[in-house]
């Protein structure tokens, strides 16, 4: 069962982020609090060797640490992305595309995220970890 701040989180990304409408991507969180997101594949995200973009990657990843770290605050506070690091490991073509975040570690300042890329079959082709700052007192409004 998903929490107030998870359902805030999947209704302002599903419903409200252009990013989310861009990329047809959608959030969602596991029992254990990791964010979850779904990508269809897009041909318009492929590279001139029709592979999917690194950069297509890269905004999975870094979709999947900072939610699961801002789902994870209390309420009032927000985080930003303060590092990333990503590692690709194997090409994809014409797949859907799956990130899952987990926290790794909690503080009180700072949250480390660890990443994974899958493709439509299950297959592990990206993998990063991720800082994010919490920031406190900074309300998030949709629109």
């Amino acid at each position: 069962m998903a929490t107030e701040l998870q359902k805030q989180l999947m209704d302002v990304f599903n419903h409200s982020a252009r990013i989310a409408k861009t990329f047809g991507m959608t959030l969602s969180y596991t029992e254990e609090g990791n964010a979850v997101f779904d990508m269809p594949y897009n041909p318009n995200f492929d590279h001139a060797l029709d592979g999917i973009h690194g950069g297509v990657y890269a905004t999975m990843i870094d979709n999947a640490g900072w939610f699961t770290s801002a789902a994870a605050q209390e309420t009032g506070c927000w985080v930003a992305t303060s590092e990333l690091s990503i590692r690709f490991l194997e090409p994809a073509q014409k797949t859907s595309l799956r990130s899952v975040g987990k926290l790794i570690k909690k503080g009180k300042r700072l949250d480390i995220a660890e990443m994974h890329l899958y493709d439509g079959n299950g297959r592990l082709i990206g993998h990063g970890t991720g800082t994010f700052i919490v920031l406190s007192h900074i309300p998030f409004a949709k629109g």
